[in-house]
Order: structure tokens, then sequence, then C-alpha cells
């Protein structure tokens, strides 16, 4: 988009806004809806928030076009809005941190399967949700292109409006934290295990290869000589494109605020997918596959279900489809339609 982008919304998001249209100069529509719910003081997500759980209908404008109206959770609307993409599968069976740690390696449990994260000694492993949406769309643009390099974009701005990020500068600034993660995780280093007692197998993945970043942070809308790339690792890419997870990052977006409900929907919609019956996830397992920074003890677990099942309730507003339920020593999942169906 160019010059001034109108942006009108209808029904009682005008009214939860006070005002129904806004003319803003964005790059695009995920940075105009973010730029609203900025201006607004939050009244933007707390309304679509609002609507899904009443199930109340809303549309929303860019430019007199539909951008999409509700329901959000419809993978034909996803589709038909372009914001369908990808997660991989690995990272989604297993997690990485939601905050900083101070060793070089994480490991998450899923069951019989592990993921081991390394690191950099001298770079440290990516945390928060930065990452996750780092990772969320490589992955996407590797099954919508099927190359192992993908072009970043020819401006630093450009590229961190394609995550749903507005650029500002400064030492605390989102420029220089999303530099610190791209850093983290493309220096990282994983390995994924099974080990059920009887059988065993590894497989070392390198998620990105090469890297290169040719962006001025300081001059974050200066066009550069040379493309920004990334490549991604043979193996890695190769489970992308045999295994993608379909997720639709307008979720992604709007679940931001905490790595662990990102997690929690990624997961909930791959899990979903497969699952033929009735199940019961025990808390202790939960807190090893997602339980950052809890103790493994009766009050760490206790603890790390309090903060699950806040983000959780987060998830459900957006996945309202998936029928799960907080059960005496677990999370009760029932078989459910997935948040974005498989590519056929």
């Amino acid at each position: 988009m160019s010059g001034l982008t109108k942006i009108t919304f209808h029904g009682n998001l005008a009214e939860a806004l006070g005002q129904k249209n806004w003319d803003l100069k964005v790059s695009n529509v995920a940075e105009a809806l973010r730029a609203v719910d900025v201006l607004s003081k939050r009244k933007l997500s707390q309304a679509i928030f609002a609507n899904e759980k009443q199930n109340i209908k809303y549309k929303i404008l860019t430019d007199d076009k539909n951008l999409f109206s509700k329901p959000i959770n419809e993978a034909e609307e996803a589709k038909e809005a372009g914001t369908i993409g990808f997660m991989a599968r690995s990272m989604v069976q297993a997690t990485m941190p939601h905050k900083s740690v101070p060793e070089h390696y994480f490991k998450r449990k899923n069951g019989n399967y592990s993921l081991t994260m390394m690191a950099d000694p001298d770079i440290g492993l990516p945390y928060g949700a930065r990452p996750r949406l780092l990772l969320a769309w490589l992955t996407t643009e590797a099954v919508r292109t099927q190359e192992r390099e993908i072009i970043l974009g020819d401006s630093l701005s450009k590229f961190m409006s394609e995550l749903g990020i507005i650029p500002t500068g400064g030492r605390w600034g989102s420029i220089t934290r999303l530099k610190d993660q791209m850093k983290r995780l493309f220096a990282a280093s994983v390995t994924a295990t099974y080990d059920d007692g009887e059988s065993w197998a590894l497989k070392n993945v390198t998620p990105v290869e090469e890297a290169q970043l040719w962006w001025n942070p300081s001059n974050p809308k200066q066009t550069t000589l040379w493309k920004s790339t990334v490549t991604l690792g043979d193996k890695f890419f190769t489970e992308i494109i045999e295994h993608p997870i379909p997720i639709d990052m307008r979720a992604l977006q709007a679940l931001k605020a905490s790595p662990l409900a990102l997690d929690i929907y990624c997961w909930l919609t791959y899990r979903m997918s497969y699952l033929g019956n009735r199940t019961v996830v025990p808390w202790v397992a939960l807190q090893t596959q997602f339980g950052t920074g809890y103790a493994l003890t009766p009050q760490g677990t206790s603890e790390f279900k309090r903060a699950f099942l806040r983000q959780l309730k987060k998830v459900s507003l957006i996945y309202p489809e998936a029928k799960v339920a907080s059960v005496a020593h677990g999370l009760q999942l029932l078989p459910s339609k997935p948040h974005v169906a498989k590519l056929k």
C-alpha cells in the first residue's frame, strides 16, 4: 500500500473504538490494525476477543475491500484473506524458551519426544514471542515458495511490518530486540530424540544454514543494494515441506503478547488434526513440554497450571472449536476440528 490507507470498522467494533473510519500511513494491513489497536489503547483487540466469545458478527474493510469478518476461525476465510501460515512440526511438539535463560542449551520433553536447542555462548538462546513469529514467517515462506533460500525484503521496516511489528529505535526498541532474537534463532542448532525405553532415534537439525542481513538498523526504511536472505538447513526444510502445520497468521498476531499462548495455539491445532479419542494430558507432562521456569514440584506444577489456563482462555477465544477442559489431573482433549485444515 502507498499513501493513506482507509480502515473501516462496522458493527460494534466502530462503537467500541468510538470511530468508524481511520486513515493511516502504513505499509500493510497488519501494520494498520496494529496501529489502530495501539491508538485505541487496545480497545480493538479487546472488542474482537469479546465478539469471538459471544459469537457476534463484525466486518473490517481496508480501502473499501473486505479484510475479514466474524468468524476469523474458519479455514476457508483464512484462505480467502491470505492469512494461512505454517509452523514447523518439531517446534510445535516441543517449544523454545519463554524467557531469557542463562544456560546455552534448553531441553523440552513431549512424551517420548525430546527437543534440545543449543546456542553459541556469545549469542545465547532465542526466547519470547519474536523468534516464534520469525519461525512461522520463515516456515510459511518456505512452503509458499518451495525454496530453501528465503528473501527477507529490501528494508528492515518492510520485513518488520510482515511480522506485525512497528519499528522503534533505542536500546529497548523493537528494532534492537528483533535483531537480537534473529541472531539467536539463526545461530541455534537443534537435536531431536525419540526414546520409548526400547527404541531410540536421534536427528541433528540446523534450522538456518546461512543468514545475510544487510539492513541498516539506524535507517530501517532504507533499501539495500543486496537482499537480506536466510537459507534454511536441508533437513529442516525437508520437514517443513513434508509436514507443515497449518495455522492462521491472524491468530499469532492476536496472541503474540504471550509466547505461552502462541505455543498453546499451535500445539492445539496440530494435536486436533490427528486426535481420534478423548485424551487427558497430565499437568506434569504439559509442564515438561511448555513450562519454562516452573519447578518440577507440586507447587511448581500448580503455578504452571494457573498460567497455562490463563493463556488457554485467550486461545479459546480465537479457536473456540477446540474442545478442551481442565479436569482433576490434566487437560482433557476431545476430537475437534483443527483451526486450519490440512492442505489437500
